[in-house]
């Protein structure tokens, strides 16, 4: 069994989503995870905040974002074991973050450490 990365991508991250809104798109969110967890399937996840980030770049110079210059964020992102890619892609099409309009579930294999 491969473990999967389930990267979310919000196409305007910079929009701030009601509290209400938020409530529910987390309660879907654990609903989701929770589906994945009873096949013994989920590994770790975490959420991104929007706010409190900064961007390295070359020699080291240091700017607030990754704001401005990019037109979607990542909110989050999941681990998951599955036997296939495949299988990792039916996971990722019921995550609610697919209910926005351009946003998007990027599937990446879990490299292996030696």
């Amino acid at each position: 069994m491969e473990e999967f990365a389930l990267i979310m991508r919000h196409e305007d991250g910079q929009k701030l989503a009601s509290p209400e809104q938020m409530q529910a798109w987390m309660k879907q969110t654990m609903d989701w995870i929770g589906g994945i967890a009873a096949q013994n399937k989920f590994v770790s996840g975490t959420g991104l905040p929007f706010d409190e980030a900064k961007v390295v770049r070359f020699n080291n110079v240091v700017t607030n974002g990754p704001f401005g210059d990019i037109k979607e964020t990542i909110g989050g992102l999941i681990i998951v074991k599955a036997e296939s890619v495949e299988e990792a892609v039916e996971f990722a099409k019921g995550c609610p973050v697919l209910q926005g309009e351009g946003n998007t579930i990027e599937v990446r294999k879990v490299a292996k450490g030696n």
